[in-house]
């Protein structure tokens, strides 16, 4: 009924032509051979064009790729991944058909507002986009019958600029269709496939696009297209409006137009899986299907309610969407009559009464109509239960059913290239078999001590010289003050001890915390033959002005020349920084507010590097510290309602930790051989423990187990 059709408008010689088809699937981001086939081509032309093998065969000369034809050694390399991505996506025997082979008929429908699959593809804001993107990486190795769904934004996420004073800017970017490895999806006619979404007094149009992430399909849904009117055009333009009637109507569109998209696809999911309640309202359009074939409406609910999944991401109030009831009644009053519903019954779905009247709460339409439900960490798991217990009245706290499952992170997409090839040689050559196995992970106490630190050192160095050269090339491109340059960490040295604090700059997680004493703080900066330097990125949503502040107060601290250099914040953090990062900081930090921060992932890269991980015992890391594989601030337990004491307590904790315990760790317990072996001890530990106990792998082997197979024994009861 539909397909779609890898356009040929490359000028590549016919022995390498698949070089022109390999970008269209997004397996080559995390399979290092496959994106080295164009940076050994021209590996100046691939940073510039920000690893786009599109935007790179387009630019590069064909006398370049003739001479890629004739190499031999070439060849075989080219050979070898093309073969390699053949047999992947061929595989019969994958994870899922061994351990499911029951359901192998079965399809899971996963929506998300936003995915984080790599920097090409800027349709992400932060963590909950990269969880999604690492999400379908991970179905695509296990095998998971798995289809997403979400919005293909023009505009992309905004590109951020540091003023000199420190102030947040926001530059669009709108993205070019040829430059992204998204194809339409065509109907029978040739023409591009699109469904209808119920907008007041008049429908939109939706286009489909479609993505591959090897063997999962992504289909991103588009409204820009003629027939729209000019306000309808602009709803999938731009990631998260602050507008609450755009909002309210994009997920209007995620939620009802992504079910009726998979139908067109003829696609027919048996689990339906909410990533946040943003796309709530697909269980409203999956309850109407079955109301206009003559369900009313509650058996209609109680059909669909099974095989629908939600996972909830926060605490925090702002990351929980809710529409005031003006806008209900705005937008969705098409949308009642059909269900059989009157105003107020409908209202009642979702009604969540705040100081400042009453809300049509998304979490809560997507708890109530889901038989599977979990927050993304053990502690953010008790924490929902007690956000959300008051919908389920009759029950103690503890009887509340949420569930968690704690995340987890795409070990080849984040773990170092040359650390991988550590691990094959000193671990395994199969360890991504067993990357769930805590047992086998055992086998890390293999690798020498040697071998590891020169590799750390030498992602130490490589982050450096990349910060190095990216300082360079923003002064070169003006507008950008020499104070700017250092701040961007033109001084960092390869050798000092190095922190990274990187992420969403909202007010709970506390970026300021560790200035909470500067005259303390540069006193550790700046001890002689024990420097430190520390790393600042992240952005702020463009609404959040506190968020903003918090940028700025921390920036300028960062140009005080007292510093000497080693306080650094780079701007526009995305993906490609973040990979850096991670892979050469010695000490991930991380201090927000407990119990505030449900799981957090990026001190889960930090530690399949072999960073050693700082934080608060909040989120993923209160189940991963065990007091060998990094250092906790703070006590496990929840704080009181003093947050200026909190902060000032963790504040101390953090300061005496790094004076008392990190610091000497790194610099003075070492040997003859000027290693820091109990160091590099705390690294093993922090492999060890946190590669298989926090990889997608185990995530989503515990998906299937807690929810995706309930939900599929549910339909098929149904």
């Amino acid at each position: 009924m539909f397909r779609t059709q890898i356009p040929k408008h490359f000028d590549v010689p016919r022995r390498l032509e698949r070089l022109a088809e390999l970008p269209y699937n997004l397996w080559w981001t995390w399979n290092a051979a496959a994106w080295r086939l164009y940076r050994d081509i021209n590996a100046e032309l691939w940073e510039r064009v920000n690893h786009n093998p599109l935007v790179f065969l387009r630019e590069i000369g064909r006398a370049e790729l003739n001479a890629a034809a004739q190499n031999s050694h070439y060849l075989e390399r080219y050979d070898a991944v093309l073969a390699r991505f053949d047999a992947y996506m061929q595989e019969k025997q994958t994870w899922f058909r061994r351990r499911y082979p029951q359901a192998e008929a079965q399809r899971i429908a996963y929506f998300s507002m936003e995915y984080g699959l790599h920097e090409i593809l800027p349709i992400y804001s932060g963590g909950l986009g990269v969880l999604s993107g690492d999400h379908l990486k991970e179905a695509s190795d296990m095998g998971l019958p798995l289809v997403g769904v979400g919005f293909l934004y023009m505009e992309g996420y905004f590109s951020q600029r540091i003023s000199e004073d420190g102030w947040q800017e926001a530059l669009n970017n709108p993205l070019r269709f040829e430059d992204l490895p998204v194809l339409p999806v065509l109907a029978e006619n040739g023409r591009p496939l699109t469904v209808t979404v119920p907008l007041p007094e008049r429908d939109v149009a939706v286009r489909i696009w479609e993505l591959r992430v090897g063997r999962v399909p992504l289909y991103l849904l588009d409204s820009n297209i003629p027939d729209n009117h000019p306000d309808d055009r602009q709803l999938t333009a731009r990631l998260y409006w602050s507008d609450l009637n755009l909002r309210v109507m994009q997920e209007v569109v995620l939620g009802v137009g992504g079910v009726r998209a998979l139908r067109a696809l003829n696609c027919r999911p048996t689990v339906w899986h909410m990533n946040e309640g943003h796309s709530a309202f697909l269980t409203l359009e999956r309850i109407r299907e079955l109301t206009v074939e003559g369900l009313d409406f509650e058996q209609a609910a109680a059909r669909t309610r099974g095989s629908n999944v939600f996972t909830t991401h926060t605490p925090v109030p702002a990351g929980n969407d809710e529409f005031p009831l003006w806008l209900v009644d705005k937008y969705l009053a098409r949308l009642w009559p059909e269900l059989g519903l009157s105003r107020d019954q409908f209202v009642n779905l979702a009604r969540h009464r705040q100081a400042w009247g009453d809300a049509f709460s998304m979490p809560i339409l997507a708890l109530r109509f889901s038989a599977g439900r979990n927050g993304v960490s053990e502690l953010h798991g008790r924490v929902a239960r007690r956000m959300w217990r008051h919908l389920w009245p009759d029950r103690p706290v503890e009887e509340v059913p949420i569930t968690h499952v704690t995340n987890g992170v795409h070990t080849d997409f984040w773990m170092a290239r040359r650390l991988k090839a550590l691990l094959e040689e000193y671990v395994g050559a199969d360890w991504r078999a067993h990357l769930a196995d805590q047992e086998y992970w055992e086998r890390v106490n293999r690798i020498p001590d040697q071998a590891l630190w020169e590799v750390h050192q030498h992602l130490k160095r490589k982050l450096v010289f990349y910060l190095r050269e990216r300082a360079r090339w923003r002064w070169i491109q003006g507008g950008f003050h020499p104070v700017q340059v250092v701040a961007s960490g033109a001084l960092l040295d390869p050798y000092a001890l190095t922190i990274g604090f990187a992420r969403r700059f909202a007010t709970y997680k506390r970026a300021h915390l560790i200035l909470s004493d500067v005259d303390r703080l540069l006193r550790i900066l700046n001890r002689a033959n024990r420097p430190v330097q520390i790393i600042f990125a992240g952005k702020a949503h463009p609404a959040d002005e506190p968020g903003k502040h918090l940028i700025q107060e921390v920036y300028r601290i960062v140009k005080k020349a007292e510093n000497g250099g080693r306080l650094v914040f780079l701007e526009d953090y995305d993906i490609n920084l973040a990979r850096y990062l991670v892979q050469g900081v010695d000490v991930w930090l991380n201090t927000p507010r407990r119990p505030n921060e449900a799981s957090g992932t990026s001190g889960m890269k930090a530690a399949i590097n072999g960073a050693l991980n700082f934080s608060v015992l909040d989120g993923w890391w209160r189940e991963a510290f065990n007091g060998k594989n990094g250092w906790a601030i703070g006590e496990d337990r929840d704080p009181g309602p003093d947050n200026a004491a909190q902060d000032r307590a963790d504040a101390e904790s953090l300061y005496r930790t790094l004076e008392n315990a990190i610091i000497p760790l790194y610099y003075e317990d070492r040997g003859p051989d000027d290693l820091p072996h109990e160091w590099i001890e705390r690294m093993k530990e922090a492999l060890r423990t946190v590669t298989p106990q926090f990889s997608t792998r185990r995530m989503l082997s515990e998906y299937m187990e807690r929810l995706y197979y309930p939900a599929m024994q549910n339909a098929a009861e149904d």
